[in-house]
Formats: structure tokens, sequence, C-alpha cells
């Protein structure tokens, strides 16, 4: 991520309190963001993992999606504005509770990832949609939920107004249940909402780092308020984009643009279980015929996760065969400061995506061994409640 001039790059509300603490701001999804503090991506990166990271992450795309009529039940409400967004996704949304939250991906006609997002129920009303989606598509994927959605619901933008906040990490829960009293009761990929200095704030257990941890929805004008409230506790410190692209990756969770693109389907991405059963059954979402075959093994191409041997492989790197024919590419690579090694994710014929085979990457022209392995590379921490007997 090279610096660049900020002049047309737009700012968080919390630019202040990175710049304060001497972020190094870089350019990231058309926005000036930290991708570190004067700690290093190292200690961020296993901060996070010991205790609490804090990260910015205004740049995405949260809106809400509500019925224009709705009809005072919630449940029939929740079924028709579940129909307004199911035709674009390969998730059932239609199944979700009050505040759960479901990853899909937003699909074209030939089954391609135009982008992965949460969609989530709202706890308090009927026909109202939570969603969130990625900043650099965020402006195509709006116009299409709109265009979906024409009179029958309205999408508002909420990426001016508010703010989006990470805390992730082991200790993320006792420090959220300081501010946020209830919100250590949300079981993963459930949300509500909490009162903070007068305001609702939206509390999602949910993140990108493999971490327990939450994502906070906030009004700009208390954001940094939260912000500091939240590093005054001794367990947090704050975390730039380098160390959030280093857990993500350890946690094999892809990133937009660089693993998914709209070429690569929800199977080829390793992301089947973003295809939900009913929605298979029924075979009606975009780039259906596509998909269902290649979840009958009918694949060009799948992505794996690999450990590298010496120097980190990383994006646009080949995979070569044991012999040194090309046969892919990597897609997200760099050093697991969680392991110690070299870590890649990439695509492969399914003929080399056995755990366990023996490949190769070209590092700045020189081969080193790889190995394809499972992931996540670190396992995921997620709270889950138990389900009810």
């Amino acid at each position: 991520m090279a610096e660049a001039p900020t002049e047309d790059l737009k700012t968080t509300a919390l630019h202040a309190q990175h710049v304060a603490a001497s972020g190094r701001m870089v350019p990231f999804g058309g926005y000036s963001l930290p991708v570190q503090y004067p700690s290093g991506i190292m200690a961020e990166h296993k901060w996070t993992r010991e205790h609490a990271g804090l990260f910015d992450v205004s740049h995405m795309g949260p809106s809400f999606l509500l019925l224009t009529n709705p009809s005072g039940d919630a449940e029939a409400d929740h079924a028709a504005v579940a129909a307004v967004i199911e035709p674009l996704i390969c998730g059932d949304i239609a199944v979700l509770k009050p505040g759960q939250i479901r990853y899909t991906l937003l699909l074209n006609e030939t089954g391609g990832a135009i982008d992965d997002l949460m969609v989530g129920r709202s706890p308090l009303f009927g026909g109202a949609l939570y969603i969130v989606v990625n900043a650099g598509t965020k402006d195509g994927d709006f116009a299409r939920i709109e265009d979906a959605a024409g009179d029958k619901a309205k999408l508002t933008r909420a990426d001016a107004e508010q703010s989006l906040l990470a805390l992730q990490g082991p200790e993320a829960v006792a420090v959220m249940a300081t501010l946020a009293p209830g919100a250590e009761e949300l079981g993963f990929m459930q949300y509500a909402p909490f009162d903070f200095a007068g305001q609702k704030i939206i509390v999602a257990r949910s993140g990108y780092t493999g971490e327990d941890g939450f994502e906070i929805l906030v009004p700009n004008e208390n954001a940094a308020k939260l912000w500091d409230a939240l590093l005054s506790d001794e367990r947090v410190k704050p975390i730039g984009l380098g160390a959030r692209d280093s857990l993500r990756l350890e946690a094999g969770l892809p990133l937009y643009g660089h693993d998914l693109d709209e070429t690569i389907s929800p199977i080829e991405a390793d992301l089947g279980f973003a295809v939900s059963k009913r929605r298979r059954d029924s075979a009606d979402f975009p780039g259906a015929a596509r998909i269902l075959a290649e979840r009958e093994g009918k694949l060009s191409r799948q992505r794996v996760g690999l450990i590298v041997e010496g120097a980190p492989a990383r994006e646009g790197a080949e995979i070569l065969d044991a012999s040194g024919t090309a046969i892919g590419v990597v897609t997200s690579g760099g050093f697991a400061p969680s392991l110690g090694k070299a870590i890649a994710l990439g695509f492969v014929p399914p003929a080399h995506a056995e755990i366990g085979s023996k490949l190769q990457v070209s590092v700045r022209g020189r081969s080193q061994p790889a190995e394809v392995v499972p992931t996540p590379f670190v396992p995921h921490r997620y709270f889950r409640k138990p389900k009810a007997s």
C-alpha cells in the first residue's frame, strides 16, 4: 500500500484520532486510512490475537433495506423484504430470525461474485434488513439493490453519516460488556441495538479476523467518543490495515478484489457453505446452473491454502506443480505472525488441490516448495451459543 497525496481521498470521522496516534495513513478504497501505528504490523497482529484490537472500517458500506409499505405482520414483512434481496444472492435470507446475520454473495448471471456481504434481519422491525458491503464495490452494489427493490423497498445508505468500528480479539467481549452491557449475550452472527452517549449504536458479534469480536455502527458525531472510550481500556490498542490483512489471511478469509472477483464462483472460492440449501434446491439464484454443476465436481479451479517455504509469495505469484509447470496463481500471500512462516491463498486445478499436495511457488524468479494445507491456517475462535435442546 504505497503512500500517496490525500487531496482526493475521503477521510473517516476518526481521521484526527489516527493522525494523533501517529498512524501511517495510506490510500485504501478511496479513503485515507492507517496501515499501521508506531508499534508496527507484527505487534498489532499479535496484540489482536492475544487481547483486543480496534479497527476503523468506516470505508465499508453499511446500509438498511426497508419495505416501502410494511403490513405490520413481522413474519410477512420479513418474507417480503427477503424476496427483494434474494434474487441477487445465493443465501437464504427468508429463514433468518430477528437479529441474525448471514454471510452471502452478490452474484452475476454467470455465477461470478460481484461482492461478498453481510445481511441481517432487524431484531426490532419487520421488513427491515441491515446490509454491509465492501468498500470498493459499494456504489455498484447499492445501485444493483436499489434497482431490484424498485418501489417495493427503499435502500438507505449509512456510510456517510455513520462510522463502522471493529473490536476483535479474545478480550473484546469483556471490553464491550463495559460499554454496552448485554452485548456479551450475543452469539456469533447476531446483532442488536444498544445505547451509547445518548444515541443508538448497532453492535454485531462478527468480524474478519477469525477472532471473537464485534463490529459497531455508530453515528459520526459519537464515533470519536466511542473510539476513545474503547482505547481507554488497557486491553485495547488501535490496529491498522496491515494487521487486519494478515489476521484475515491467517483465518483463511477471502478478500474481495483479490481472492474473489466477477469470474470466481462461490464453489471455486471454497465458499460453498454460503449457497444455502433451500436456494440450491430451488436453483433460483444467479448462475445456478454453473454453481450446482461445480458442486457436483465440474470444476476447473479451486481455492486452496498453502504453506510456503522461504520468502512469502505475494499476489500474482505463479503456483507450479512438482515438475515446475505453472498451474495457478497466488491471490493473497504474506508472512503469518502466529505461525512464524509464509502462507498463501490461491487457485489450482482440482487434481492439485488435495490436502498434502506438494507444489511450488515462483518468488522473484525462484521456485520455492509449497504444500496444500487446510484452512483456516489459524483456528477460528468465534463464539457460538449452544443450541437449545
